[in-house]
């Protein structure tokens, strides 16, 4: 499942994205479907990391966290928030920046930034890929 909103329909925001727990349980659930591989090592033994839902290296004692590597690496906004955003580009794609900004209460240039960021994803790809690296 490439795209983790595609099974979800039409929904409310605040329900579905109530805390950033849960979306990186969701995430951690997308990154490691196939199973755990350690980007430094190439180890597939794993035991639980430093934070919530992280991963760390029986190895190489690498830690990885849910969003490292992913579209929401290195986001500086609330993991749900950034959630809430991916789930209306993706499925309004042409929604302007100002209406997500309004609906949920963020300034819009975080809202542009991160739009930027998942429309790239969506041009290139076709569809939203939360395994995407981002550019910045």
């Amino acid at each position: 499942m490439s795209n983790i909103f595609s099974q979800i329909g039409n929904i409310d925001l605040e329900s579905a994205f109530q805390n950033a727990d849960q979306c990186l349980e969701l995430l951690a659930a997308e990154k490691w479907k196939d199973g755990y591989i350690c980007r430094k090592c190439g180890n597939t033994n794993y035991c639980s990391g430093k934070t919530l839902h992280s991963r760390r290296c029986t190895r190489c004692k690498h830690d990885e966290s849910a969003t490292a590597n992913t579209i929401f690496h290195r986001c500086k906004i609330p993991l749900n928030e950034a959630f809430k955003i991916a789930y209306i580009v993706c499925n309004q794609p042409d929604i302007s920046t100002y209406d997500i900004s309004r609906m949920l209460k963020i300034r819009q240039m975080t809202c542009w930034k991160f739009k930027k960021r998942i429309s790239e994803c969506l041009d290139k790809k076709g569809y939203f890929d939360v395994m995407e690296m981002p550019n910045s």
